[in-house]
């Protein structure tokens, strides 16, 4: 009998239908039975999925470009970067006093030995002009000053200031320069390194007091100046556009004789 099934115990025993529910058949090799079914209990089958359309590659020759572009914009960058950290060819001397002094590239040290901040950086976007010092525009940084070093006497190993550019939360160092009060000269112009120092000139507004009249020279010992090395200024040498910045006028030349 199909649809239901018999049970008994002998031949005085009644016999009773027991409904009989339709397993779905697995195969083996199939696995599960395809589709659902429905409330109805009528199977159902899943529309077949639509494949994705294809990927259109890029033309060749925009590809070809983009890749340039790619190419050309790492070639600048590092070339860029490069140029920046790349140390300027200098004397002997001058090589000499670098390697001694490349140890303030930690400002931290350069504090730690009696070197403190004038805190803003300072740059000369007109630079001078006549009765001032003849500054060409350019930028010049964050003066750390040794008031421990300054005296009549000039040693090539012991700059009286050390000059550091602004790069993000970081400072790099970039220069040193070699400072003497007009009082301490002595009516004497300062020299070193085979160079007078410039000058006299009245003090750094605002950053000092104009009545500090000095000579000084800077020397780009880790950053190449365009101008050149004794340069005061230079042009590769940026000040952030916030915080203590001080776009100044060239100080003005003053009478040595006077004092």
């Amino acid at each position: 009998m199909t649809g239901s099934g018999l049970t008994g115990g002998g031949p005085d025993c009644n016999l009773v239908a027991v409904p009989v529910t339709r397993v779905p058949i697995v195969h083996p090799a199939r696995g599960r039975p395809s589709g659902h079914l429905s409330r109805r209990g009528t199977r159902t089958r899943k529309p077949p999925m639509r494949p994705s359309a294809p990927q259109r590659p890029l033309p060749i020759s925009l590809g070809i470009t983009l890749a340039s572009l790619f190419i050309s914009l790492a070639v600048f960058g590092s070339t860029s970067s490069a140029q920046t950290n790349a140390l300027p060819k200098v004397s002997p001397e001058l090589e000499q006093v670098r390697a001694a002094l490349d140890k303030y590239k930690d400002p931290i040290l350069a504090v730690h030995d009696g070197y403190f901040s004038s805190v803003g950086c300072v740059e000369y976007p007109k630079g001078g002009h006549e009765g001032t010092m003849q500054y060409a525009p350019g930028g010049m940084g964050v003066h750390f000053l040794n008031l421990q070093l300054i005296g009549p006497t000039l040693d090539p190993a012991k700059p009286q200031v050390l000059i550091y550019e602004p790069d993000g939360d970081k400072l790099r160092l970039v220069a040193a320069e070699w400072f003497v009060p007009v009082q301490a000269a002595g009516g004497t112009r300062p020299v070193i390194f085979g160079k007078e120092l410039e000058g006299p000139m009245e003090g750094h507004h605002p950053l000092m007091p104009e009545g500090l009249h000095h000579y000084d020279l800077h020397v780009w010992l880790w950053r190449t100046n365009p101008a050149g090395v004794f340069a005061p200024t230079n042009a590769t040498i940026k000040c952030p556009k916030q915080g203590y910045s001080f776009a100044e006028q060239a100080p003005k030349l003053v009478d040595a004789q006077a004092h």
